[in-house]
């Protein structure tokens, strides 16, 4: 309402001038009056000068408002998006996904603010300046605008088409942000060096840029035409007036100051008219960023907190899947009917071939995915009927490959616990066995770690993951292949450090390296998405099963046998 209101006295003040213009020349100048005319023109330098600090106040408002509005998209889009399920993340392209919450909302930011306070405000100008034209002179009014309404079709059209080239254009404009994703990051400049792709990679990246630019150019082409007819209209009216109201003022139907006065305000209403065209150009051609950002938004979150949902409270760590199975595609099951249950405090291990279906039985646990039936439970609790946070907040988890922000070692630790103090992030590496390695490099603790930690090795990576998830302190601890990327030493250490760990919360480790499992309390043997055997590492050796013939893979022959 403050909006509208400053925008109608902005446009009430815009009236003065002509007005004034006209009592100068009906009335000052004819009567000699200089005494008149002085005030006249103060009114006059009054009502531009109101009518410009009104103007700024206007923007001002219209484009808080715009940016507010931009603010709350931007929020309840990265939040719907960070609450899509890792299925959604794994079909989509990062890429692409980043040019919609940039592009896309930077695109449709230049419409809001530009548009909304644009619409208002040339709309009542428009408004009182033709009612005031029709209460100067009627058919003077009429004749001058008559033709104005024959504009509206072909800004339509033009906003059709510009729409169609916009949409073409941001998808070019998310593949190219899709490939300098894959391509500039770490990973892909390794890959892209390695292979001798850079030519062909600058190839496509022109040919995408070119068609970017095309499509550009010709959004920018279309409807000059239309615009230019628009220019010529404006710049004649004023002639138009003078002809017309020229004739009516010989025969005596009009005043001088009133065609004078006419000629200004029918400038005063071209451009809130143009304007409005103009808008109506640029909110057509924009719902193609309107559709691609709402396509987002309208999405269902696959794994979402249900109605009633309650927090977990003092959580034990008592672990249990009843006959759970689950498929990433329908009709193709990763896991079919697998049941296991882990007490609290216990370390259990999921081993089997590649493939089997061990990191997804892991993913099940903190609800990454949602199971298509049966059920995980923690302490007895279908995780399904409890809070995503509270579920988060009981799990930590170290995955096969860690993720580390480009930030210091000491901050990619604290982000287990933000509010964790130096002595406790200190503490929390040296449990994980990386202390002595930090506290040894040139910037201890605020080393900074590069683009996904390539600044460290594997071990350390893993090691400073580690000592994330520990700093977390959580009642569950899953660990995807923790020990993968480490050297006999390094495992050695964390084996020692996961003993001590495993007092007081559960733990799920997921290994190929079945030298890292013999001492956990259950050993789960997943292949083909179902459990073969359970059991500890002696139990399971003698059965003589898959479990033992994995053993006997990876150490010398005979050594199961010695080991019974």
């Amino acid at each position: 309402m403050v909006l509208l209101a400053t925008i109608l006295a902005a446009s009430v003040a815009g009236l003065g001038a002509p007005l004034v213009i006209r009592r100068i020349i009906d009335h000052s100048l004819p009567n000699g009056d200089g005494r008149e005319l002085n005030i006249l023109v103060a009114v006059m330098l009054a009502t531009v000068l109101g009518g410009a600090l009104l103007g700024v106040l206007q923007t001002y408002q219209s484009n808080t408002i715009g940016q507010n509005v931009m603010y709350r998209l931007r929020r309840e889009l990265y939040r719907h998006l960070s609450g899509m399920s890792m299925r959604w993340f794994t079909a989509n392209r990062t890429g692409e996904t980043l040019s919609r919450v940039s592009n896309d909302v930077g695109g449709v930011q230049q419409v809001v603010s530009e548009s909304l306070g644009g619409i208002f405000g040339n709309l009542i100008t428009a408004t009182t300046t033709f009612a005031l034209m029709l209460a100067m002179d009627w058919k003077l009014a009429l004749f001058c605008t008559a033709f104005l309404p024959l504009f509206l079709i072909p800004a339509t059209y033009v906003g059709n088409i510009q729409r169609g080239i916009v949409s073409e254009s941001q998808e070019q404009i998310a593949a190219l942000n899709s490939q300098m994703q894959e391509t500039l990051s770490v990973s892909g400049a390794l890959l892209v060096k390695t292979f001798g792709r850079a030519d062909d990679e600058a190839d496509r990246f022109n040919e995408t840029a070119a068609r970017i630019r095309a499509l550009n150019i010709r959004r920018a082409m279309v409807g000059r035409w239309f615009w230019m007819s628009t220019g010529i209209v404006a710049a004649i009216g004023p002639a138009i007036v003078y002809w017309y109201g020229g004739h009516r003022v010989i025969g005596a139907e009009s005043s001088p100051g009133t065609v004078v006065a006419f000629a200004a305000l029918l400038t005063r209403l071209f451009e809130p008219v143009a304007g409005l065209m103009n808008v109506n150009v640029t909110v057509l051609s924009s719902v193609a960023l309107f559709e691609r950002l709402f396509d987002y938004l309208d999405m269902e979150q696959e794994v979402s907190d249900r109605p009633g949902a309650v927090p977990l409270a003092d959580v034990k760590g008592h672990v249990t899947l009843e006959h759970v199975s689950f498929a990433y595609l329908r009709g193709q099951p990763v896991l079919k009917d697998v049941s296991f249950d882990v007490p609290p405090g216990q370390f259990a291990a999921l081993v089997g071939p590649s493939g089997a279906g061990k990191t997804t039985t892991a993913y099940l646990v903190p609800r990454l995915y949602d199971v298509d039936s049966g059920r995980v439970t923690v302490d007895g609790h279908d995780i399904r009927d409890v809070t995503l946070d509270s579920l988060g907040a009981c799990i930590g988890m170290v995955n096969q490959e860690p993720f580390l922000f480009h930030d210091t070692i000491r901050e990619n630790i604290r982000y287990g616990r933000p509010q964790a103090t130096d002595d406790e992030v200190e503490a929390a590496t040296r449990a994980a066995n990386i202390h002595d390695f930090i506290a040894g490099l040139p910037g201890g603790y605020d080393t900074l770690v590069g683009e996904r930690g390539y600044r460290l090795s594997g071990g350390e990576k893993q090691r400073v993951a580690i000592a994330r998830a520990l700093l977390k302190d959580p009642a569950i601890l899953i660990l995807d292949e923790a020990t993968s990327s480490v050297d006999s030493r390094t495992e050695r250490a964390i084996q020692d450090a996961l003993e001590h760990l495993t007092r007081g919360r559960t733990v799920i480790a997921i290994a190929h390296r079945l030298s890292t499992v013999l001492a956990a309390d259950i050993i789960v043997v997943i292949d083909g998405g179902r459990v073969v055997e359970s059991g500890s590492h002696q139990e399971l050796l003698a059965r003589d099963g898959l479990y033992a013939r994995l053993y006997e893979q990876q150490f010398q022959p005979g050594a199961a046998a010695a080991a019974k």
